[in-house]
């Protein structure tokens, strides 16, 4: 059965489990409405969904090989029934395997886990945007060298998938410095790296390949990103796509500017 070309997406994930919990400034509300309404911006319901996480970091790719992957609690400090969320979306351990096929005939290192499960930078989002939990879901690392190049080729691999209904979605945030947030100061930066992000992905492939290589040069990168495991996702995203993205979210949270992308 033919299945529609889905796009592919870069989200940000917000800070823990922050739409599940009281927010009465309503710092998360444009994005919570944003992740809502993704399964609007698809062509129709996906297969099954690949996520890649910031939050998972391996020696070449993991991919989750779990039929029900269990939740990873991996914040702290929120309340306590923040701890009790879930999300009993099943695995695809077929999926995983074929993932990994494609990413080693394109030379990169891939590997099954059977046992890790969804982290917060999975089940908070996908909770919002299929909270049914009633499409197969398999989380994808990143690579711990975080490898600009690397992460691009990823998606590159991946993106055959497409074509057999599977949505890919990197995970992450567009700006991630902790001691950043909620700093006025930061809004201005923030705001000078969001530009460049937004301009680098709207360009085509190779000139986009080109300028997210070199991403830490970019203006205020590293006032952005101190480490770049929140943006690597993105990468990925941008690999599996051969036309110019375009920013589908953008807002001021906590003082600074953040986007998400999506890839025809």
């Amino acid at each position: 059965m033919n299945q529609p070309l889905q796009p592919t997406f870069f989200i940000p994930h917000g800070g823990g489990p922050c739409f599940f919990m009281p927010d009465p400034a309503g710092t998360w509300t444009t994005l919570a409405a944003f992740l809502r309404a993704l399964p609007a911006n698809l062509p129709a319901r996906p297969r099954a969904i690949v996520i890649i996480s910031g939050h998972w970091e391996t020696n070449g790719f993991g991919l989750t090989a779990s039929p029900q992957p269990p939740l990873i609690f991996d914040y702290y400090g929120f309340p306590p029934e923040t701890y009790q969320l879930a999300y009993a979306a099943p695995g695809a351990p077929a999926l995983a395997a074929t993932a990994a096929a494609l990413l080693t005939a394109a030379g990169l290192t891939a590997a099954l886990d059977p046992d890790r499960g969804l982290d917060h930078g999975v089940f908070v989002p996908l909770k919002m945007a299929f909270p049914a939990a009633d499409i197969p879901v398999v989380e994808m690392s990143v690579d711990r060298s975080l490898d600009p190049a690397l992460h691009l080729a990823a998606g590159r691999a991946l993106a055959p998938l497409r074509a057999d209904g599977v949505l890919i979605i990197g995970s992450g945030m567009s700006y991630h410095n902790m001691r950043g947030y909620g700093d006025p100061r930061s809004t201005a930066p923030s705001a000078q790296f969001d530009a460049w992000l937004s301009d680098a992905v709207g360009r085509d492939p190779d000139a986009r390949a080109a300028l997210l290589t070199e991403w830490a040069d970019a203006p205020a990168a590293r006032l952005s990103h101190p480490r770049e495991e929140h943006l690597i996702p993105l990468l990925v995203a941008a690999g599996a796509s051969s036309l110019p993205g375009e920013r589908v979210f953008h807002a001021e949270i906590l003082s600074t500017l953040i986007s998400g992308f999506r890839f025809a």
